[in-house]
């Protein structure tokens, strides 16, 4: 009779599953959601994609057609100032200073924006970290510093610090 009660202890045990099968079936669980969403937001962002390609190609052809219609516009504007009376290369050759004019003036704006151009700071800093933080290192013999990030701010030992 106590091998009986004996036995019946171990098979009530044994129906309820242990704590590393529960915390291998949810990472099992965990890895799947995870692989969905990937691959849904892979299926959101190609066919996103595609529609912003389609966009811009059709951007891109009515800049092509506008830029050779310009061709038209400006064989006009010099034929017109003929029919005012100046002589046909006189007009042409005022039509091609007007060109050169907004050529320069484009070129300036141009030239004005570059310079306003700021340097990545933040990612040159990381960069030149970088051989620092790939250097791996022992368990327990870490020779550098390590970032610490308080509501949003990184301070890094001997740095000041920013917001990300």
């Amino acid at each position: 009779m106590a091998h009986s009660v004996s036995s019946a202890g171990p098979t009530a045990q044994s129906d309820e599953p242990s704590v590393g099968t529960l915390v291998q079936s949810a990472l099992a669980d965990f890895s799947t959601l995870l692989r969905g969403e990937v691959e849904l937001a892979k299926a959101e962002v190609s066919k996103s994609a595609k529609k912003a390609g389609i966009g811009a190609g059709a951007f891109g052809a009515a800049g092509v057609v506008l830029a050779f219609s310009a061709f038209f516009f400006f064989i006009a504007l010099a034929e017109f100032l003929t029919w005012l009376g100046l002589t046909r290369w006189i007009s042409y050759l005022i039509v091609w200073f007007l060109l050169v004019l907004v050529a320069g003036i484009a070129a300036l704006v141009g030239r004005r924006y570059i310079k306003k151009i700021e340097k990545p700071e933040r990612t040159l800093e990381t960069l030149r970290d970088l051989p620092d933080v790939a250097h791996r290192e022992a368990p327990g013999q870490r020779h550098r510093a390590v970032p610490e990030i308080t509501n949003g701010r990184v301070q890094r030992q001997g740095t000041e610090t920013y917001t990300l």
